[in-house]
C-alpha cells in the first residue's frame, strides 16, 4: 500500500511541475496581453488556452504516460475529456478573473485565486476520471 501511495506522490509531482511550466505559459499570456490593454477576462481566457496546449503535451508524455490511451478510437476520446477538463478550468478562470474585474479587483489578485480552484478540479478531474490506466484486457478502467 506504501508504494501505491509513493508512485501518486511522484504522479502528483509530475503533474505539478507540468502544471507549473503550463501556468508560465499561461501567466506570460496573461500579463503580455494585460499589458497590450486586453481587458482582463478575455486576456485570462487566452492565456488559459495557450497553457492548455501546453498541459496536454506534457501529462500525456511525462505526467500520466501510463494511463495515455493507445492511438485510435479511445485515444481520440481521452484527448477530448482532457479538453473538456480544460475548458472546465477555462470556464472557472475566466468567471473568477471576471468577478474579481467586475468588483473592483485587480485581476491579478483575481488570477491567483483562479489558478489554485483550476489546478485543483483539473487535476481531480484528470487523475481520477482521464488518465485512469485501462485494463487492456476488458478495457475497463483498472
Amino acid at each position: 500500500m506504501n508504494r501505491i501511495a509513493a508512485l501518486r506522490n511522484v504522479v502528483l509531482l509530475r503533474y505539478l511541475a507540468a502544471s507549473a511550466l503550463a501556468l508560465g505559459v499561461d501567466l506570460g499570456s496573461f500579463l503580455a496581453l494585460l499589458a497590450l490593454g486586453v481587458p482582463g477576462a478575455p486576456a485570462a481566457a487566452a492565456g488559459y488556452s495557450l497553457g492548455i496546449v501546453a498541459h496536454w503535451l506534457l501529462s500525456s508524455r511525462a505526467v500520466f504516460q501510463q494511463g495515455v490511451a493507445a492511438r485510435g478510437p479511445q485515444r481520440t476520446r481521452q484527448k477530448a475529456m482532457f479538453v473538456g477538463s480544460a475548458l472546465f478550468g477555462l470556464a472557472l478562470t475566466t468567471a473568477i478573473v471576471g468577478t474579481g474585474d467586475t468588483l473592483g479587483t485587480d485581476p491579478r489578485i483575481a488570477k491567483l485565486i483562479a489558478i489554485a480552484a483550476s489546478f485543483t478540479a483539473t487535476w481531480l478531474l484528470r487523475e481520477k476520471v482521464i488518465f485512469r490506466p485501462q485494463d487492456t484486457a476488458s478495457g475497463n478502467a483498472a
